[in-house]
């Protein structure tokens, strides 16, 4: 048959609604027969009806204090001038909490406002009020009334009701089955060694781990190759054993994408590509009149278009619908550019500095798994806006918990290895604290402190007029701003080589061979400013440096690109080349410092940074990624 190789670019509201009215149409979303299932299995099912209580709770009268039960009327008079003594057996009955009122009693006297005149004979010196202390038949449940409504979420204090109700079991809908199948011939199982041109296959084991989350049970198939026949023939199986089918990979147009002539043979496809980024090529189909979705296959494009489209199909399955996530009111901490005609949806970091909660957008590859781990939020960007400017307020969708979120020292500058074993040790010190770092270079750290987006910045920031490190770039750049220079380390630069030196590269002076390929740090990164600086030194003019334009946001990235060939040389920190076994050429040690704004340096955002700084463990974890001295570590080097 012809393919079909063009994609649509429905808006997201717009094909929502579009796929879940035909699925209505279809019956298609409806959830599954109600089962019957034991209370105490039922946490997070849906109620698939109205649920009643079989029994009272309590279902007799009873004691609700250790004392003694009497009859109120012959405690009248009861008074520090007037106490009334009672008769054990004949006027009352020692009792314990959650013991039956015995019969023709109405009140029960805690045993601390008694006083025993003889083991037999009690005195009070108050009256007692009928059905005082008493738990009376149906106080907290009555026989026949409602306990929970219909398509109610069971929690677990709902699974207490259900059972003082007298409830063992429960009719709740089904949870829904969804399949996920990975497509791809150059995806494999992660027990395999790789190969160039295969990749591990991780993003199923994601989406099924969503799919519990959000109360599906998943079902994993086997790695499919990109094989029509196959792909077909597994689809048309699997929809008559579950409820939903996502198919990861294979959406877009490519000559190997057939998930969409799959579907619109077996059924329909009611929508093939969204105005959404990352994320375009979604398909939303149904064979037999049930939902199959094709996911892009990048991962970042995977886990939110199964946000958009198949969490709401689990939730409606299961008789409910998906909740919303809190959102909270941010500042963006640097222009953030979008295209016109597509509603982006960016993964950020977020953190409080003084009364503002601040926004650093991470980066923004739909291939980029990592980004999803450290997001702590999404900033949606309209589809009919070019982006946001810096400063402007904007609303985010939480990933975290709010407190989470709220107790994060935000660290934007330089990129160092040492900020991760920080923000890990901070985390098992303090576990209420996490560090969000920025990687944007030095000069732009700084920045941020002057527009009051950070609570530090990691700098190392050469002057060439008198070789010292930051202090006169803080003087230039924070003008009035009293600050505090915090040494974290020395740490040795130098040109990262490939093992063994294949190129026999003895300095920076090689550069300008025209064999040799570089990649370097960007604008504004102190491993720039010292590059450029020892490049004058040298009489090096940059254009005769092939791949100097060719910029990286962190050491470990210029350490990839020597490791994987695409570039011969890289100026980084030793801990780098350490990290992924390259041949290191030393060219010089510098300060790395965080700079901190007096106004924060009592808070609790830099002062359990100080804690953990002072930890030899953490010391010891720093030692171990080699190219680090430690002399300063935690010392104020300098105020303003």
């Amino acid at each position: 048959m012809p393919r079909q190789v063009y994609v649509d670019n429905v808006p997201r509201e717009e094909a929502l609604q579009r796929y879940f009215s035909r699925l209505e149409e279809l019956s298609g979303l409806r959830p599954g027969q109600p089962q019957i299932v034991p209370v105490v299995e039922s946490l997070g099912r849906v109620t698939a009806g109205p649920v009643y209580a079989r029994l009272s709770s309590p279902h007799y009268h009873a004691s609700a204090m250790d004392g003694v039960a009497v009859r109120s009327a012959d405690t009248f008079g009861a008074a520090e001038t007037t106490p009334v003594r009672l008769r054990l057996g004949e006027q009352g009955v020692v009792v314990d909490t959650g013991d039956p009122l015995p019969s023709g009693y109405d009140a029960v006297i805690m045993i601390e406002e008694i006083n025993f005149v003889e083991p037999d004979l009690i005195e009070i010196i108050q009256p007692a009020v009928p059905w005082q202390h008493v738990r009376m038949i149906g106080e907290d449940v009555v026989a026949t009334e409602m306990l929970l409504p219909a398509n109610h979420l069971i929690r677990p204090y709902d699974l207490g009701a259900l059972l003082a109700g007298g409830l063992t079991e429960v009719e709740v809908y089904p949870q829904p089955q969804v399949a996920i199948v990975p497509t791809g011939t150059e995806i494999v199982e992660p027990d395999r060694v790789v190969k160039p041109g295969e990749i591990i296959e991780f993003n199923s084991r994601v989406l099924a781990g969503l799919v519990t989350e959000w109360g599906g049970q998943p079902y994993r198939h086997e790695i499919l190759r990109d094989d029509y026949a196959e792909i077909k023939q597994t689809i048309s199986e699997l929809v008559e054993r579950f409820d939903v089918v996502v198919v990861n990979a294979g959406s877009s147009a490519g000559r190997e994408d057939f998930t969409a002539e799959v579907i619109r043979e077996l059924g329909e496809v009611v929508v093939h590509g969204v105005a959404i980024k990352p994320g375009k090529p979604v398909i939303l189909g149904i064979v037999r009149n049930k939902p199959v979705v094709g996911l892009p296959g990048y991962p970042v494009s995977a886990v939110l278009t199964g946000e958009l489209f198949v969490r709401p199909i689990i939730y409606r399955l299961r008789g409910h619908l998906a909740p919303e996530r809190e959102r909270v009111t941010a500042m963006v901490t640097r222009k953030t550019v979008s295209p016109l005609g597509v509603e982006e949806f960016v993964r950020v970091k977020l953190g409080q500095v003084g009364e503002k909660i601040v926004v650093t957008p991470l980066p923004r590859g739909a291939g980029l798994i990592t980004s999803l781990v450290k997001a702590d939020g999404v900033l949606r960007i309209p589809r009919f806006s070019e982006g946001f400017a810096a400063g402007e307020q904007v609303e985010v969708e939480l990933l975290k918990p709010r407190a989470e979120v709220l107790n994060t020292t935000v660290i934007i500058g330089s990129h160092d290895l040492v900020l991760d074993v920080l923000a890990s040790q901070l985390r098992q010190t303090h576990p209420e604290w996490s560090l969000s770092s920025a990687h944007v270079g030095s000069l732009s750290g700084l920045a941020a402190l002057r527009r009051g987006e950070a609570h530090a910045a990691g700098i190392h920031l050469l002057d060439e007029a008198t070789g010292e490190y930051n202090e006169s770039y803080v003087r230039r750049m924070l003008p009035g701003e009293p600050v505090i220079l915090l040494n974290l380390t020395y740490r040795q630069q130098g040109l990262l080589v490939a093992k063994g030196n294949p190129k026999g590269i003895t300095g920076l002076a090689d550069l300008k061979r025209g064999d040799l390929t570089f990649v370097n740090r960007q604008r504004g990164a102190g491993t720039r400013i010292l590059l450029d600086y020892e490049l004058r030194r040298l009489g090096i003019d940059v254009t005769t440096i092939r791949g100097y334009n060719r910029e990286e946001f962190t050491h470990m990235a210029v350490a990839a690109a020597v490791a994987s060939g695409t570039a011969d040389a890289g100026l980084g920190i030793l801990a780098a080349a350490r990290a992924l076994d390259l041949d290191f050429l030393p060219v010089a040690v510098e300060r790395y410092d965080l700079c901190i704004p007096k106004r924060f340096w009592d808070s609790p955002y830099i002062q359990r940074l100080l804690d953990v700084i002072n930890q030899p463990v953490f010391r010891e974890q720093v030692e171990r990624l080699g190219g680090y001295d430690l002399r300063d570590c935690g010392r104020v080097v300098w105020e303003s």
